[in-house]
């Protein structure tokens, strides 16, 4: 017994030093074994202030230990509810009629529609009855578009497609539904174009999306003459035109004798909406259409032209007949009275030989300011002149090095009385500055505002200075102009010339 004892002690002291190495004693390995057990390394024997690695190595254990790493994706609970409860109307309590299609439904998850929770929270014969049938008096709502509002009552998200937004708004305005009614609006404005600009400016104003009507009209404004489209004057009606024409904000190219071509293209479309041609040839085919039709008596003057005359009526003609050749082809298309014109001439030449507003604020921008506008289709150098400002008023606008400059031609013209010759002009001016994608969005925008300017005789003044990173061409420019004649006009010339320029309140 002795010597099986003592044989084991031996074994186990040869499997104990196989542990230890040569240097450590006995103690020194006991030591280290209870040491590591606490810690895992010999940080004790370090200063205390030293930092430990196995802090760290700690921290990066707890954290891998704390993040996700399976990538399986788990049915969510929105998913689940709306593939059971409603596509498969597991459990329902309550079936809806309506369009000729049924949908086994839940009263709980219908009361969530502001139509359904009056419904059921009355005293209505309909809150105990197991089958409901619904009158859909919208001719806008079908079945499509009530599948997508009764799913959206059971799940987190909905995808509208901008094609169908018009009949979900339809149905979500019917059931109460606001949440949806907000995202539908959401969907409009981001989705306008040629296409859809019409049809959503109507639905809006059916449904009551003040945003969307807005929005829709700024989209028109910007694009009605900058972006011609046949298929979109077809569709625009003489309420939504009328906004525009008014409009000191319309994006006008050239000069308002355009507003008026523009006008006379969109009233011959109305009148024969099966015309289908380029847009180059719809000119000469309303010219020729009017030709055709030409009497001694003015159009506006006769029974069909009922639905444009409020329209033709805010064309600024003290603006167009300043111009012979313009003036001509008013009187060719016999399109509005010439008493008419003739008042608008002879009211203009007397406020030229009087007297303009001594100031300029909005209200008077909106309703007689000259609008102009150009199309730059590159970067580079460009300049052109709008002339028949106000009898003499020679102005020209310049585009170079990513500067628009305003001068006042005088000095250069050939003809002494071809201009005013007063020593200085005062105006009133905004300039804006646009360029638009493909669907005629908005890129980038510049504006300076209402200001008031005061120019000596060729005189320049720079108007804006453009930063290069903001520039998309082509690019847009459309200006306001009002002339105006401040008692400051009394006071003697200098013999430097000095401009001035600021804000209208």
């Amino acid at each position: 017994m002795f010597v099986l004892r003592l044989f084991g002690s031996l074994e186990m002291g040869s499997l104990s030093s196989r542990f230890q190495s040569p240097s450590q004693g006995p103690e020194e390995a006991a030591e280290g074994t209870s040491t590591s057990h606490k810690h895992g390394c010999e940080c004790k024997k370090r200063k205390r202030n030293a930092q430990c690695d196995c802090d760290s190595d700690q921290e990066q254990d707890d954290a891998i230990l704390d993040t996700p790493r399976s990538r399986k994706k788990l049915k969510s609970t929105s998913r689940y509810i709306y593939q059971t409860l409603f596509l498969n109307g597991e459990n329902s309590d309550i079936r809806i009629c309506a369009l000729g299609q049924e949908w086994n439904l839940h009263k709980v998850y219908l009361c969530q529609s502001g139509y359904f929770s009056s419904m059921f929270s009355g005293s209505w014969k309909e809150s105990n009855m197991m089958e409901i049938n619904v009158e859909i008096p919208d001719q806008n709502i079908d079945t499509e578009a009530l599948q997508v509002v009764f799913g959206s009552l059971y799940r987190d998200d909905v995808l509208i497609k901008p094609s169908r937004v018009v009949s979900i708004l339809a149905a979500a305005c019917m059931l109460q539904l606001d949440g949806l009614i907000q995202q539908c609006g959401e969907t409009m404005k981001e989705n306008i174009s040629a296409k859809t600009v019409c049809g959503y400016y109507a639905c809006a104003s059916i449904y009551g999306l003040d945003l969307v009507m807005k929005k829709c009209l700024e989209w028109l404004l910007n694009n009605l003459m900058t972006h011609q489209n046949v298929d979109l004057m077809k569709e625009l009606g003489g309420e939504v035109m009328e906004q525009l024409i008014q409009s000191s904000d319309l994006f006008v190219m050239q000069v308002e004798m355009d507003v008026y071509t523009a006008l006379k293209k969109w009233m011959f479309l109305q009148l024969n909406p099966s015309w289908d041609g380029p847009i180059k040839q719809l000119l000469a085919d309303a010219d020729a259409w009017l030709c055709k039709r030409r009497t001694g008596t003015p159009f506006l003057n006769t029974e069909d032209s009922e639905p444009f005359r409020s329209v033709f009526r805010h064309v600024r003609l003290q603006y167009i007949i300043n111009d012979l050749a313009s003036a001509r082809i008013l009187e060719r298309d016999n399109i509005l009275p010439p008493g008419k014109m003739w008042l608008c001439l002879t009211r203009f030449q007397h406020e030229c030989v009087s007297s303009f507003p001594q100031e300029a604020n909005k209200d008077e921008f909106e309703l007689s300011s000259m609008r102009c506008g150009r199309k730059l289709t590159k970067d580079g150098d460009y300049c052109w002149r709008w002339t028949g400002f106000n009898f003499g008023f020679d102005l020209l606008v310049t585009y170079t090095n990513r500067f628009i400059v305003f001068k006042r031609n005088t000095l250069s013209q050939p003809c002494g009385g071809a201009v005013s010759l007063q020593s200085r002009r005062h105006l009133a001016f905004r300039l804006r500055l646009a360029s638009f994608d493909g669907r005629g969005k908005l890129v980038c925008s510049r504006s300076t505002g209402y200001q008031l300017l005061t120019l000596e005789k060729d005189q320049e003044y720079v108007v804006m200075n453009l930063d290069s990173r903001l520039l998309t061409f082509p690019l847009y420019v459309c200006c306001n102009f009002l002339y105006t004649s401040p008692h400051s006009d009394h006071r003697p010339d200098s013999s430097e010339p000095e401009s001035t320029a600021r804000c209208v309140s």
